[in-house]
């Protein structure tokens, strides 16, 4: 009752964040999970972390319509016919979005945004449609007032690719997050320079390898930080192995990697299939919710993404003396861990995943605002990073190999970036080709930043750590993030 005492009197919280805080609240009063001793122990030594999915799971945690297909046929819930012109598209979109549900309660996918619009164009001038763009685009920001929602374009160039990256870099917005698939066969350098300097100016898009991501699922978006998911599904759940906390309760590496890790896994994915059953068997998600009875997300597109945490504090805490990303001996240990992880999801069947055969996903994880001294996913932690950034992708690219539904590094540019977009791209283009799947740039003087995975404004910290209110609620998880990872010492790198 205390808990929900100071979120009704927050002076920092926002009428809706009060509203959603309530909501997970009330949620968080039921036990509806079958969560066996040892199971609960991992959960309380912060092994097991759920990442506040909520105790009764009525809805997936990651959706991922079908947009292209709604607005094909329209959408009778909503009483929404196919839209006939740009128009009718965008004030399809805005209420669509509005009712598609997540962990998050917004939208965390907004569809291959590029490809919705370009139909819709033709006859129009560039300075047309950029002003209704801008519209749509501070509609986007002001009412889904969270970053975990993203928006996809490429690979192939398109007029409105290019003019949403115009419009974006006008804006200057935390939301959408946007990340361009990127395919060397598909996508012309011009295009790609483009985005790049895009991102450089605003922290968005990031550029994804269209060429492995798109070996996991027929067809896949880029949702919420990075997470690859099929379209016209998503994921149950996503929860996390905290790789640090369960290194730190042995010094013994063998019995870590044959006892402990096994241990907790197996406790972790029973975990996830038990959220899995009671959102299929209990909810009614599948049997009511309109996305699914009008086929615009289907039950068996979706997967349960076991996520991880850590692995370079885990690394390091086997081989003391030694940094993970710069020391081959840290990085031994790393590749040990990861295959274990990797050959537990490969043989674990998991209920209602079949688009996955049934298997558990890896996913590296971005952390959250509590983590101290935990370094996402299978990044190299701030401070340790090499000082050659072709060493830096090409220690990712050994470890992104092992991760399915998302992993990503975040590089920080100087000036020289901005003036050379062609020579940032030679550096995606070589890294993609060592297996990066992944990659995020900022300038260092950029008020966006990305935290983790997502999108914060500096001047939004500056206000949140001042005790007023901020429009975007990831703003509260990106404060303490950015201070307690000290984001702001990431190494910056130049061209």
């Amino acid at each position: 009752m205390s808990d929900i005492y100071s979120i009704v009197t927050s002076r920092q919280l926002s009428y809706e964040q009060k509203v959603v805080a309530l909501a997970h609240a009330a949620e968080d009063t039921l036990q509806v999970l079958n969560i066996p001793e040892q199971t609960r122990r991992y959960m309380e030594q912060g092994v097991i972390c759920n990442l506040n999915e909520g105790n009764a799971p009525y809805r997936p945690r990651y959706i991922m319509p079908d947009y292209a297909k709604a607005v094909r046929q329209g959408v009778k819930f909503l009483e929404l016919d196919p839209p006939q012109d740009l128009d009718e598209l965008l004030t399809f979109l805005q209420v669509l979005y509005r009712h598609v549900p997540s962990i998050t309660t917004y939208p965390v996918f907004l569809g291959d945004l590029d490809q919705l619009i370009e139909p819709f164009i033709d006859g129009l001038s560039d300075e047309v449609v950029k002003k209704k763009l801008r519209n749509f685009f501070i509609y986007l920001d002001r009412t889904i007032t969270d970053s975990f929602c993203h928006a996809n374009l490429g690979p192939k160039a398109t007029r409105a690719g290019r003019l949403i990256l115009d419009v974006d870099r006008q804006l200057e917005q935390a939301v959408p997050n946007l990340t361009l698939k990127y395919d060397p066969a598909l996508t012309s350098d011009e295009f790609a320079e483009q985005a790049i300097l895009t991102s450089l100016c605003v922290a968005n898009p990031a550029i994804c390898n269209d060429v492995l991501n798109s070996r996991t699922y027929d067809r896949y978006g880029i949702s919420s930080c990075y997470n690859i998911l099929p379209i016209g599904g998503g994921s149950y759940t996503l929860t996390r192995l905290v790789l640090p906390r369960l290194a730190q309760m042995t010094e013994d590496k063998e019995q870590f990697l044959e006892q402990l890790l096994p241990d907790a896994m197996r406790c972790m994915a029973d975990y996830m299939s038990e959220r899995i059953r009671f959102i299929v068997e209990k909810s009614g998600f599948f049997e009511s919710h309109f996305l699914a009875t009008e086929g615009l997300v289907e039950r068996d597109r979706f997967v349960a993404m076991f996520g991880l945490v850590g692995l370079a504090e885990a690394a390091n805490h086997f081989a003391p003396g030694k940094k993970y990303g710069t020391d081959p001996e840290a990085d031994e240990v790393a590749e040990q861990i990861m295959e274990v992880i990797s050959g537990f999801a490969a043989q674990y069947e998991c209920p209602y995943c079949e688009i996955a055969n049934h298997r558990l996903l890896l996913h590296a994880q971005v952390g959250i605002d509590t983590d101290h001294g935990i370094t996402s996913g299978i990044r190299i932690p701030v401070g340790d990073e090499p000082a050659s950034i072709y060493d830096h992708l090409r220690h990712s690219s050994r470890f992104h190999r092992f991760i399915p539904t998302g992993c990503s590094d975040i590089l920080p540019f100087d000036i020289t970036g901005k003036q050379n977009p062609a020579a940032v791209l030679d550096i995606v283009k070589g890294a993609f080709s060592l297996g990066q799947k992944y990659i995020a740039f900022y300038a260092s003087d950029s008020d966006l930043v990305r935290i983790t995975g997502y999108l914060v404004k500096r001047s939004e910290i500056e206000k949140w750590n001042s005790g007023q209110a901020v429009l975007q609620n990831t703003t509260q998880l990106g404060a303490p993030t950015y201070a307690s990872a000290h984001l702001a010492n990431r190494k910056v790198r130049g061209v």
